[in-house]
């Protein structure tokens, strides 16, 4: 079992912040043009090696696009061949072309992910800021298709498209996804509160996120959603219907073998089994948690992963403050990190949209629900 104390789940490496789309949300406000302070090529491969020895974990490329890299398919193909398994999340723009996706295929390349916001082009294109985008989509994921490569799906779910998703369900079974991955917004960089839905419909919206994950093809998982954990528990214990079977159900995830999603062992969060870093090289606890814990052209991810004080505190729920301090669920939910800091500046504060009222405070209040 990985212990997240030394090695993460999870690292996400912003190789590049170019893009040519404009999307509302965008968490790295991308830009044009690609920044000439971009880790180079051999610092690339120094990286790769500390990731593949912090216990191999799962390396997905993002941006801005990262196939405004021209270097990307070597550094691919690098990691490649030390036996890292690789994902990418590109842009649906002129740069994805068939033998673009031929390439990747013929390299290696574990899965590939394209984001799609709303189950039309008027809805998916105003979110992305560029015309087109939503027909761009749906012709790179025919090529995928035709390569018979894995398809990996991303929503951005915000007001813009959160009356939708029962025609974005449906939308999933007609490409053929094995994973739909669904964000819910953090308001960072060009990402707004106004943007956000409200901690109701967050509820709401996991709630639905739970059935249709019983029924579906498709595997399903959150991001910046730790919350969805405990719906997940929450659901799975009333099916046993008995307080012992909750308790049994809730420690088991708790230690790790039973979460609920299929893949991470146990709770995955900013800092904790999930680590991001920055095109010029700055660590941080995820791409939505702007606090730098340090820069891998100083000192080595291992390093900076396992002594950093900030990732240290991170991964104590115990330290976590208000309810989600008290929280029977934090050790394996323990709130956004990223959604506590951007609304509160302390990255250690409640989730500030989860509706939920945990036990201890329950009891202390004498409120009953």
């Amino acid at each position: 079992m990985r212990d997240y104390h030394k090695d993460p789940f999870i690292v996400i490496w912003e190789v590049t912040r170019a893009c040519a789309l404009k999307c509302l949300h965008c968490r790295a406000d991308a830009q044009h043009h690609r920044d000439p302070r971009e880790l180079n090529f051999e610092e690339a491969k120094q990286l790769i090696d500390q990731i593949h020895s912090m216990n191999n974990p799962l390396l997905v490329f993002t941006g801005g696009d990262p196939l405004e890299r021209e270097d990307l398919f070597d550094i691919a193909a690098y990691a490649i061949n030390k036996g890292v398994r690789v994902s990418m999340t590109p842009s649906a723009t002129p740069n994805v072309t068939r033998q673009v996706m031929e390439k990747a295929k013929e390299i290696g390349l574990a899965r590939w992910a394209f984001s799609i916001d709303g189950p039309d082009a008027e809805i998916h294109d105003h979110f992305r800021g560029t015309s087109g985008s939503f027909d761009r989509t749906m012709e790179a994921i025919q090529y995928l298709h035709e390569l018979h490569m894995p398809l990996q799906i991303n929503t951005v779910i915000s007001k813009y498209n959160v009356e939708y998703l029962e025609e974005m369900k449906l939308l999933m079974d007609q490409l053929d996804v094995v994973l739909w991955s669904v964000f819910f917004l953090v308001p960072v960089g060009r990402g707004q509160e106004k943007d956000m839905i409200s901690p109701a419909d967050h509820e709401r919206v996991f709630r639905w996120l739970y059935n249709v994950s019983q029924s579906s093809n498709f595997d399903i998982k959150t991001t910046a959603a730790q919350h969805y954990r405990r719906v997940v528990l929450q659901q799975k214990a009333r099916k046993q219907e008995t307080k012992i079977a909750f308790e049994n159900v809730l420690k088991n995830g708790a230690t790790g073998t039973v979460d609920g999603l299929g893949r991470a062992p146990k709770g995955v969060n900013d800092g904790n089994g999930f680590i991001f870093i920055s095109h010029i090289g700055d660590v941080y606890p995820s791409g939505l948690l702007p606090v730098k814990v340090g820069n891998v052209r100083l000192e080595t991810l291992p390093d900076i992963y396992r002594n950093s004080p900030i990732l240290k505190q991170l991964r104590d729920p115990d330290q976590y403050k208000g309810k989600c301090g008290v929280c029977e669920f934090r050790h394996v939910c323990g709130g956004s990190r990223s959604r506590a800091y951007a609304a509160t500046g302390d990255y250690l504060e409640s989730e500030p949209y989860c509706v939920y009222i945990p036990k201890a405070m329950r009891q202390k209040n004498k409120v009953r629900f």
